[in-house]
């Protein structure tokens, strides 16, 4: 594997869109089972998660999951003025939803919530390309998620710091990502095999 970024993201991305639809919806629900079995997720009260696109765990499963147990859903849109992601409230997907930036299901500003800062989010889900055993992540290229978790009322500096967690396909887990000063690592990653506690949580 080549072991730039641009490289892994590449290898990662082409292996997972070789999985069978029906073998990544089996993958899909066996790590959906494991997430809401967490204890830092029963016991959160606000999450914010993400919605799916091409061959990525399928999120949607696990979002309706969070709105059937009444946990309050927090999920992002790309802002195309500022290049950030603003933070929405999201309680009916079917009507609150649709097709944004790259196909992905984003809130729909007017029928949203608005969510000023991650103050009083619990539990974070984050999407990523790759991942390492030492919780580095590896996205899709833009940055959105290390700016939004950088920024004020973000994880950095913070007075409580919100549990970062990944699901990912097993095929995503690498030994090696190249870091930078502003990448932010997850706590833990969970695949369909395994529940990874990372060393950025120890």
């Amino acid at each position: 594997m080549n072991p730039t970024k641009s490289g892994i993201r590449k290898t990662i991305c082409s292996l997972r869109e070789q999985l069978l639809p029906e073998v990544r919806a089996a993958y899909s629900t066996a790590i959906t089972e494991r997430l809401v079995q967490l204890a830092e997720y029963r016991q959160a009260g606000t999450v914010l998660g993400y919605m799916n696109f091409g061959a990525e765990f399928a999120s949607e499963m696990w979002i309706a999951h969070v709105l059937a147990e009444g946990k309050r859903l927090v999920l992002p849109k790309v802002n195309h003025h500022t290049n950030h992601l603003d933070l929405y409230r999201v309680d009916d997907p079917d009507n609150q939803l649709a097709q944004g930036l790259w196909g992905i299901r984003e809130p729909i500003v007017e029928r949203c919530e608005r969510v000023s800062t991650l103050n009083e989010v619990e539990f974070i889900l984050l999407p990523g390309v790759a991942f390492a055993r030492d919780g580095s992540r590896l996205g899709y290229g833009g940055g959105f998620y290390d700016k939004l978790l950088s920024r004020p009322g973000g994880i950095k500096g913070g007075v409580r710091r919100p549990v970062l967690f990944a699901a990912a396909f097993a095929l995503q887990i690498v030994e090696h990502i190249p870091q930078e000063a502003t990448d932010i690592k997850v706590d833990w990653i969970v695949t369909e095999q395994e529940t990874i506690v990372c060393s950025a949580q120890e």
